[in-house]
């Protein structure tokens, strides 16, 4: 054998990938190489190094061969500890990047990775980082920290595993413990610190809305719209005419309603019902926004920059200006408003016999709110329904139809997660006063049925028409994922029935939420399971919604709020007109994949920043009630302790020095912390009192310890 292992591995290597080589042992291998007995040693070494670094792979029978070096382009997610993970589109497990794998990859780089063995066979997938094709930061929020000549910025985001140097005359004057937007001008290589300039000081962390700033800046969420784009809106919002009217449906005579919760602006959708010799027929009229943003205008560009509406505690960043999002877009009761409405016959077993969409021009009887919705059907006799009177048999048939509506998905097995929403109560300051669990109701249910049933109704259309679209998709779970859950919910005496090839019904995923429903680990569990399943996305391959469990789904609900939905009224309304030709299909296929792409990506920048900014908002209200006792549950349990949800969704830790009275070890396997000497035992799902006892504002990490009221 040669003398360094570069050398023994290139040896190996290059046998290993002649054109008469078939899989060997390790003896064998030895054997054809000529291997010396006093070289086993340097042989077993060298065949651990290829091993690690995944040029090899050992198949069950023990036999080496050449791993097939596919090349995989995901984000890297960086870690404080320096290894990372990277997250490929489609796959529901990142590969583990080791440190030394990493190529010095920042948090959010795009990278090309090829799959490794993993030297400790702690992770599923391992990779090593071979490319990195871009940055994906080119600015951070944080919190500043002087010196005398310079300075360094603290990043929010604690999977940047270092600090940001600031060098002299790069700090615009930032005062110690600010929050600051750093712009980054090196990515830091061999251990040296990445460096940067503060292009903006936002303020104390003390100070109101800086902490929802700060999530703005951080996840470059645009707070302006345009010069140009404001002016477009501000020319398109004008009365509808009746010039605007030609040529669509007129159902300004038929009776219908928006149902909102009691702050919305942004109405976009209106419902009607009648019932005709046992037959609903329901239709769903949706705001026309394509007839005032026009594809590739400033409006159009924006909307598509912006992918959707983002909903943070305190504000909302609108997707389309507020001319017309809360204007002429929006279904304002009494006015003259273009819709494209999907008209459907639902029988009683809840099928759509019969539809038909098409444009319109409707006009809303009433803006009604989810609570008065919900109290007239809960009370006929009530104040509401007296108030409404000529409404209340509509929303009673609406009450029937979108039961039935229910029971046919439940019955198909489309899965229904119902966690408690939170609600947050903010002063004129921003500040929470109150933290509720935001609870559905008959209302918003009826709302949710109806949008469900015109978003597959129109998605089954095109799908037929064999024309490009943008569908809403939901793919099966991993094996691997279904295998952890269903090993981890028997260690709690329920089961999943998964099939031979560990392949899972969306069906018997809501069986087993029906069989925690009302236990100790209900929310546990549910989250659990949640977690299990594949993050919804959009594209233009329908191949159907898992958690639905329907074949065809699309959005087509909210063109006020969500790009696709815009999108996909464009072709609607091109196939209605007759302007599908050739060369309008042609220009579909070559945009959509990006549409789809850019909307599944500013969705998840939206959910990251309203869950930041709820979490949070949750800090700042706990921040008050340090020293008070509060029950919840136990929704998660590690060998450093175990995290606790309160009753008003909010959730803090128990540090593991935090539990009285025993040494506590942590069983990985029932997912619990054992008393060694008391057998007291904290499991996931158990109820406890806590005592709130610390909060970071900057992170929004809340500590709690065991009460012993």
């Amino acid at each position: 054998m040669k003398n360094t292992l570069k050398e023994r591995k290139t040896v190996v290597l290059e046998f290993m990938r002649s054109e008469f080589y078939v899989p060997m042992k390790e003896k064998e291998l030895a054997v054809m190489l000529q291997v010396k007995p006093e070289d086993r040693a340097a042989f077993k070494e060298t065949l651990a190094s290829l091993l690690h670094d995944g040029s090899i792979m050992v198949t069950k029978r023990g036999r080496y061969q050449v791993m097939a070096q596919q090349v995989i382009v995901g984000t890297f997610l960086g870690t404080q500890k320096g290894f990372g993970f990277v997250e490929v589109e489609g796959e529901n497990e990142d590969y583990f990047i080791p440190a030394e794998s990493s190529m010095g990859a920042f948090h959010l780089d795009r990278v090309e990775i090829v799959k490794t063995a993993d030297a400790h066979g702690e992770h599923h997938k391992t990779g090593k980082v071979i490319r990195i094709i871009g940055h994906g930061l080119s600015t951070l929020v944080g919190t500043y920290q002087a010196s005398r000549h310079y300075g360094f910025v603290v990043p929010d985001v604690q999977k940047i595993g270092s600090d940001i140097f600031i060098p002299d005359g790069a700090s615009m004057g930032a005062t110690d413990e600010q929050k600051v937007v750093v712009q980054i001008t090196d990515y830091g290589q061999n251990r040296r610190n990445p460096e940067g300039k503060i292009i903006e000081i936002l303020g104390s962390i003390q100070e109101d809305v800086v902490d929802i700033l700060s999530v703005i800046r951080a996840h470059s969420l645009p707070e302006k719209f345009p010069v140009k784009v404001l002016q477009q809106a501000e020319r398109l919002a004008v009365p509808v005419s009746e010039a605007d009217c030609l040529g669509r449906m007129d159902l300004r005579n038929v009776q219908m309603v928006t149902i909102d919760g009691e702050d919305a602006k942004d109405l976009d959708d209106a419902v009607s019902l009648t019932v005709e010799n046992g037959l609903y027929h329901l239709g769903v009229h949706i705001a026309d926004v394509t007839n005032y943003v026009q594809e590739n205008s400033a409006l159009d560009r924006e909307a598509l920059k912006r992918g959707t509406s983002v909903y943070l505690a305190d504000r909302v960043i609108p997707m389309l200006p507020p001319e017309l999002s809360n204007g002429i877009c929006s279904l304002n009761e009494g006015e003259d408003r273009l819709a494209l409405s999907c008209l459907m016959t639902i029988d009683n077993s809840g099928s759509v016999i019969d539809h038909r969409l098409t444009e319109s021009v409707i006009r809303v009887n009433r803006r009604m709110t989810y609570t008065a919705v919900n109290q007239i059907l809960t009370d006929e006799n009530g104040p509401e329904a007296e108030k409404y009177c000529d409404l209340v048999y509509m929303f009673q048939s609406m009450d029937r139809l979108a039961k039935i509506l229910r029971g046919k998905r439940r019955r198909r097995g489309s899965i229904d997660f119902d966690f408690p929403e939170t609600k947050l109560v903010l002063n004129e300051h921003g500040r929470p006063v109150d933290i509720l669990p935001y609870e559905r109701n008959d209302a918003t249910r009826l709302i949710e049925d109806f949008m469900l049933i015109a978003n597959e109704t129109v998605a089954e259309h095109v799908y037929w028409q064999d024309i490009p679209f943008v569908y809403r998709i939901h793919e099966h779970p991993d094996q691997d994922s279904i295998r952890k859950l269903v090993t981890f919910i028997r260690n709690y005496g329920f089961s999943v029935k998964v099939g031979s090839k560990e392949e899972i019904h969306p069906k018997e995923i809501q069986k087993l939420l029906d069989s925690i429903s009302g236990t100790e680990e209900e929310a546990m569990l549910s989250r659990l399971t949640l977690r299990s399943l594949k993050r919804a996305r959009y594209s233009t391959v329908s191949t159907g919604h898992f958690g639905l469990a329907c074949d065809y789904y699309c959005h087509f609900t909210s063109p006020i709020r969500r790009y696709p939905d815009l999108q996909i009224h464009r072709i609607i309304k091109d196939e209605l007109r007759g302007r599908l030709n050739e060369q309008r299909i042609e220009h579909y296929r070559a945009i959509l994949d990006g549409v789809a792409r850019q909307s599944s990506e500013m969705e998840r920048r939206a959910d990251d920043a309203e869950r930041e900014t709820v979490k949070l908002k949750k800090a700042q209200y706990m921040e008050n009630r340090i020293g008070l006792s509060y029950d919840g549950v136990i929704s998660g349990v590690a060998a450093w302790g175990m995290y606790v949800e309160l009753l008003n969704t909010v959730e803090g830790m128990v540090h593991i020095s935090k539990i009285p009275g025993d040494y506590y070890i942590y069983d990985e396997k029932s997912c619990a912390l054992y008393g060694k000497t008391t057998g007291r035992t904290y499991r996931l799902g158990q109820a406890v009192r806590v005592k709130a006892e610390a909060v970071d504002l900057l992170s929004g990490n809340i500590d709690f310890s065991v009460a012993n009221d």
